[in-house]
This record gives structure tokens, sequence and C-alpha cells, in this order.
């Protein structure tokens, strides 16, 4: 008796020890720290997710959170072996940013099976609410529909009608060029021509030599990273602006602008979620950023933090860090905060807030080192992000 005593005892035991360890949230950074998209995630995502974790309290569930760092380096495998081992062993509870949209998808899928979250910020693939949706992740601060939605409609608009692509050859810009292409043609454009570029080339000027003897009035660069940099800046060698054609970014981050400079970026649309200088708000947020990293944020460093903030939250209000229970707190509560005003997260995981087109400032125009943009257009969330009507999710029911 008092040995099977002392085996519920020790089984109570380690029930209860189970339970408050899975009560304390676990936050892992899996992101690019070093490679080309450091710049666009890395320690900035870093940074934005720690202030969050901060400016909460630093505790959730009477336990203190926790926060994990993990370079992916650019590489699936990695990523993939990193993002198991964190759910499996190490109790991380939510991982954040996950630039680079092939790992984000993986990464997606990994927290399904694992019974984990996935929140997206770094990424922009839009079939990451699409075909690749899961009920453990969501997609936060932006993708290639809305991007193509803002920038692709803005431009056609202004007569700016027969487009070439200049594709980075993976998943984001699989998914930019077609959600772009998509948007063209049905806005009344033609898309004259595409050509894929390796994301590790750092010599554009055999693509260039394309999209120079297409016949099109844009030439849209459909990538990120140091190769979207090296790719405008070999537009110039070229001279394609002397051409007659207008050179699109389909994205374009803060970091790309002030890596380019106003003189070689000046004229650019763009379409992006958020941006410092907005108001009020943006600004106060925009300081406390930047005294921590000697930098202003971009659309992911903010959407990091508007999303671990709003991750917090949820668990507190659920009173667990169970992803399923979570989740549906995480859809259940809008998201009011200097990112975005009356934000919802779908049922295909998008969450879903205003979009703004923006146009880089002339050196003339520019008032400071990081006042860079002028606000063209804002986009309602309920018409930037692709319908539910049209999406390929299989979690979202059909009419």
């Amino acid at each position: 008796m008092r040995k099977h005593g002392l085996a519920l005892a020790l089984m109570a035991a380690t029930c209860l020890a189970g339970t408050a360890e899975a009560q304390q949230a676990k936050i892992g950074v899996l992101t690019d720290m070093t490679g080309q998209f450091s710049h666009e995630a890395g320690p900035g995502a870093v940074a934005a997710v720690e202030l969050a974790v901060a400016d909460f309290g630093g505790r959730v569930l009477g336990e203190p959170v926790e926060v994990v760092v993990g370079d992916h380096q650019n590489k699936p495998e990695v990523a993939a072996s990193l993002a198991q081992e964190w759910y499996e062993s190490d109790g991380v509870t939510m991982i954040n940013d996950l630039i680079n949209s092939g790992i984000a998808l993986s990464v997606a899928q990994i927290a399904a099976q694992k019974g984990g979250i996935a929140i997206v910020n770094g990424s922009g693939s839009s079939k990451l609410t699409g075909a690749g949706c899961t009920p453990n992740s969501i997609h936060y601060a932006y993708d290639t529909y809305a991007l193509a939605n803002g920038t692709a409609n803005y431009l056609v608009a202004e007569g700016n009608k027969s487009w070439f692509f200049l594709t980075a050859d993976y998943a984001f810009g699989h998914a930019l060029e077609a959600d772009a292409s998509a948007i063209v043609t049905s806005a009344g454009g033609t898309v004259e021509g595409n050509v894929l570029y390796p994301i590790e080339t750092a010599d554009h000027s055999a693509f260039m030599l394309q999209a120079q003897a297409s016949p099109a009035q844009v030439v849209a660069i459909a990538g990120s990273g140091t190769t979207f940099i090296n790719a405008v800046k070999s537009a110039q060698e070229f001279g394609l602006a002397d051409t007659g054609k207008l050179v699109a970014g389909l994205l374009v981050w803060l970091t790309d602008v002030k890596a380019l400079g106003l003189p070689a970026a000046q004229g650019m649309v763009l379409t992006n979620g958020f941006y410092w200088d907005r108001d009020d708000e943006t600004r106060a947020f925009a300081e406390k950023f930047k005294a921590k990293t000697g930098v202003m944020p971009h659309m992911g460093d903010a959407g990091n933090y508007s999303s671990t903030l709003h991750y917090l939250k949820a668990v507190e209000a659920a009173g667990t860090t169970d992803a399923e229970t979570v989740m549906a707190k995480m859809r259940e509560m809008p998201i009011d905060d200097f990112f975005a005003k009356g934000g919802t997260i779908r049922e295909d995981g998008r969450m879903v807030h205003d979009m703004y087109v923006y146009q880089v400032k002339t050196p003339a125009e520019s008032t400071g080192e990081w006042d860079v943009y002028k606000l063209i257009e804002t986009i309602p969330g309920d018409k930037a992000f692709r319908p539910l009507s049209e999406s390929e999710c299989p979690l979202v029911k059909a009419d």
C-alpha cells in the first residue's frame, strides 16, 4: 500500500509539474540572422519580440515568458529540424518571424503536427493562407496578394499596362509574380514575359538584358533582400529608366530604401502594411524600437511586436498555452494597436488589416534620414487581401 501510495504521489507530482511547465509561454524567433534577409528580419525581429514581451510585463499565467532565437540560414532542413526540436523537446509554444516563404510554409505544417503555433511576419507567400494554410498558423503582416493588389492596380491605373517580371526563384518570388500577374491582367494589362533569377545571385546582367529587350513598360522585381537591392542597382546601370521603362519593386522594405538611398529609390511605388511616420502611435513605437536597435522599424518588425503582444494577451485570456485554445482566442480578440485598428484573424489564418500604397520621396522632399515615404492610398483590410470566396484553404467552409 505504501509503495502504491508513493507511486500515486509521484505521479500526481509529475502531472502537476507537467501542467506548470505546459503553462509557460516560450517564444522562438526563427529567422535569418546573418544572410541576405537579415536586414529584413534577423536582429530586428528578435528586438521586436523582446520589446513586446517586456511591454507585456515579462510574465503570463504567473510564469516568465522566455524568448529563444534560431538562425535558419535560409536552409529549409535547418529550419524544420530546429522547429521540431523546439516544439517537441524545448517547450516552445509559438514561433514567430519566419522569413523565407519556403521555410514559413514548412514550419506552419510542423506547428500543426506538433501542437504549436506559427506566426508569420517575415514571409509573404499567399499560399500560407491558401493551399498551405493550417489551423495553427497565422499570416500577420502582409502577403503577396496584398502587395500586388496595391502596387499593380495603382500602376496599371496610371497607364503602365504591359509588364515583365524579374522573379526570385523560390516560393515567395513565384507567389508574388503569380498574384501580380493575375491582378495586372484583371485590370486590363498584359504580361510580356518573365525571367527567374537564383536568390543567391549577385550578377543580374544576363537577366537585365532580357528585361531590356522586352517591349514591356514595367519591369517588376518580384524578390526581396540583398538580391532585390542588387537588381535595382543593376537596372540603373543598364539604364532601364532611360529607355522609358518603369522599375517596380513588389516588396520594398524600409531597409531596402535606406540601402539604395533616395537618389536611387526616388519615385518607386510600393505597398506596405506599416510606416513608422504614419501617426503618433507608430512614431512612439518607432522611437522605442530605434532606442533599442539604432534603426527605425519596418513592417516585419512592427508585425513581430504586434503579433507577439496579441499572442500573450490571448494566452492570458485563455488561461492556458494550449495551441488550439489560444488560436481560438486570437481569432476571437480584435487587434487594436499601432499596427492595426480593428484587425481580425480569419479562419484561413489571414490577419486582415489596412494596407498602404506609398511612393519613395525625392531627396528634396525628405526632411530627415528616415523620412522616405509619402502616402498615395489607403486600402481597407476587406479590400487589401484575397477574399475568402477565392480561397484555396481547406479550412474555409464553402458557402
